[in-house]
């Protein structure tokens, strides 16, 4: 060092602490590494796209992400923001400003980034945005040729169970893959030590775990083992029927997706390119992929959006997302149905290699799930604004794919002219919009600005929207005023991921585990079950047959899963009224003739008088039990 300790200045001193701090820090893991993209990616920014990733101090200016949640704020309430997702606080770039972040501390920035709030550099060549009194043409159409019928792709002719669907997510094949790599993962464990018995995993056996499982979903104790509790008014009969506690405890251990011989391959590959972070994931997720589209096309509104899958292990792939209900976990990047929430595709995000095209990951995981050899042609895509740039709706609609979606101002290729530009202090419901075809670019004052784009409608079509108003007496008023037609569309048809999830959560099999990829194993049976009862729902609405409910689909899905009924035969009763004989005796050749009794039944209805040897223990009444006369059986109906 240029500086001896006798000769250092205190911030000097202070430096080399947090360095040498930093270097004994082992708790920082793969999270501590992470590039100024990945940090803006967790901030909800791409930073391929974003001309200005910061901007704390602008004025919001884009449409709120989601569904309308009232008639008083929405169809697009709080505008999207270029700090859609952030980390409320940033880790100290510099040693000397703080010691709160492990190793991120000594990392600087490549350059310096301005925190002004500047717009991207545009490539429009408009020079006036226009009012919605002016006439916009629209591009031309594409038209809709789905490369299959849209809906479930079952034979209409045959019946489906729950079960026999929710086989076509998981069949035979991958069941018994998953047991063989079970029965390998357990033999390696027992061979490094663990100590359990272990019998090999049938495929029968597999479905009775899965079975089990979504029945933990249905009726949900704070711990597996409460299901399992004995001598209590809180017991359940139905899991120790199906399997003892330590079976299931050690099967939920073990069960494996991937080879355990292959995984030390992928393992020593760590570091490398070559590694694959979903290697223990992939036989099992790629054949759920294959099968969510095999089975099930969609209709012509889709849509793209994050989901996350909570957990919080340290395996650097976990995302902090700030907007999002869950704000830990795998972060999912999903293509669903408009129309009913079906999971058509999605591509689990392990870090910023899986995109390497250069273009931005907004842009990469958009077009690495339109696939248009699947889909077809005249899809409709509705995207929020974290993917929305120019770029890729023009290339979208190149390969015939329509897109709709809210955007940010600071986006490359946005247009910024300045004449007849909207204001802050315009009224409520005025339009201003700019088309460079195909794409047209609109924005709308509601309770601030909102701004979206299209390349399927015009800018303004005549929608109205609801809004109350506070009159000069006080009073509140409702009035309709005008929204563009691009803001109208985008509120109907963006929630296919967030219906999607909605229905996954309601009975959701996901629990803590203690392997990351056992996480996303639940949730890709989350998936199965869900996408099966939207199938079961589309094949009975064909049928014109009343579907089941979700609970109730589940409910039959998780017995035939066991192998038994929902409905089991009602327990037969105890009574003492059982017959016995009238007289005690003991010498074995007087009891047929000695002690008999007059039947009472015989005596009342046949006035007749009939001699038993039987009678009814709690009645004590002689009574007749012969073939031709059941005088027993007649007194107690």
């Amino acid at each position: 060092m240029a500086f001896t300790i006798r000769n250092m200045t205190v911030d000097q001193a202070m430096d080399l602490f947090y360095v040498q701090d930093n270097n004994d820090n082992n708790d920082s893991g793969e999270e501590s590494f992470l590039t100024d993209e990945e940090l803006a990616y967790q901030d909800g920014l791409d930073p391929a796209e974003d001309g200005d990733s910061e901007q704390e101090n602008a004025p919001s200016s884009q449409a709120d992400e989601g569904p309308p949640s009232s008639e008083e704020e929405l169809p697009c309430a709080p505008a999207c923001t270029a700090t859609r997702g952030r980390v409320s606080h940033r880790r100290a770039q510099t040693p000397s400003s703080s010691r709160s972040g492990p190793a991120r501390v000594a990392r600087q920035p490549s350059s310096p980034r301005s925190r002004s709030p500047q717009p991207a550099a545009s490539a429009s060549v408009s020079s006036s945005w226009s009012s919605e009194g002016q006439p916009d043409i629209p591009p031309v159409h594409k038209r809709f040729v789905p490369a299959r019928p849209p809906g479930h792709q079952l034979n209409q002719s045959s019946s489906y169970s729950p079960l026999d669907i929710f086989r076509l997510f998981i069949d035979d094949r991958v069941a018994t893959k998953i047991c063989q790599n079970s029965n390998k993962q357990a033999a390696k464990n027992i061979a490094a030590g663990r100590k359990f018995s272990w019998v090999p995993l049938t495929v029968q056996e597999f479905l009775r775990y899965l079975g089990l499982t979504f029945f933990f979903a249905l009726f949900k104790l704070p711990s597996v083992k409460d299901y399992w509790r004995k001598d209590s008014i809180f017991s359940q009969s139905f899991p120790p029927s199906v399997f003892s506690r330590d079976r299931f405890l050690i099967i939920n251990y073990n069960v494996h997706m991937s080879d355990p011989d292959e995984d030390i391959e992928n393992d020593r590959k760590r570091g490398t390119p070559a590694h694959d972070r979903l290697f223990r994931l992939k036989p099992f997720m790629d054949s759920l992929k294959d099968s969510c589209k095999a089975f099930y096309h969609p209709k012509q509104n889709l849509a793209v959006d994050e989901r996350m899958v909570a957990t919080k292990a340290h395996t650097g792939m976990t995302q902090y997302m700030k907007a999002k209900p869950t704000k830990w976990g795998f972060k999912l990047f999903v293509l669903a149905d408009s129309s009913n929430g079906y999971t058509i595709d999605f591509n689990v995000y392990t870090g910023k290699s899986l995109f390497a095209s250069g273009v931005g990951l907004a842009y990469d995981s958009v077009m690495s799930l339109m696939d248009k050899a699947y889909l077809g042609s005249g899809y409709h895509l509705y995207v929020d604004n974290f993917y929305t740039s120019p770029k890729l709706f023009k290339d979208l609609y190149s390969l015939g794919f329509g897109a709709c979606g809210t955007y940010r101002d600071n986006r490359k290729g946005c247009p910024h002219p300045a004449k007849n530009a909207l204001k802050k202090k315009d009224p409520r419901g005025t339009i201003r919009w700019i088309r460079e075809d195909p794409v047209v670019y609109t924005k709308w004052m509601d309770t601030r600005e909102v701004s979206a784009c299209s390349t399927i409608h015009q800018a303004f079509s005549g929608d109205t929207v609801k809004r109350r108003f506070k009159g000069p007496n006080g009073t509140w008023a409702t009035k309709s005023i005008p929204c563009p037609t691009p803001v109208t569309e985008y509120n109907k048809h963006m929630g296919g991921v967030d219906l999607s999830d909605q229905l996954i959560q309601y009975y959701s099999v996901h629990h803590k585990t203690m392997r990351w990829y056992r996480t996303l194993f639940l949730h890709f049976l989350d998936i199965a079950a869900t996408n099966s009862y939207l199938i079961h729902r589309c094949f009975c609405a064909e049928k014109q047959e009343q579907p089941m409910t979700h609970r109730a689909f589940l409910e039959e899905l998780t017995a035939q899963l066991c192998g038994v009924t929902v409905k089991i035969p009602p327990a037969r009763k105890q009574s003492d009224h059982v017959p016995v004989p009238t007289r005690e005796q003991e010498d074995k050749t007087k009891r047929a003739s000695y002690g008999r009794l007059t039947c009472v039944h015989c005596r009342q209805t046949r006035q007749t008088r009939q001699a038993t040897p039987w009678k009814c223990k709690a009645c004590n009444v002689a009574l007749c039990m012969i073939a031709d006369r059941n005088c027993f059986e007649e007194w107690h109906m």
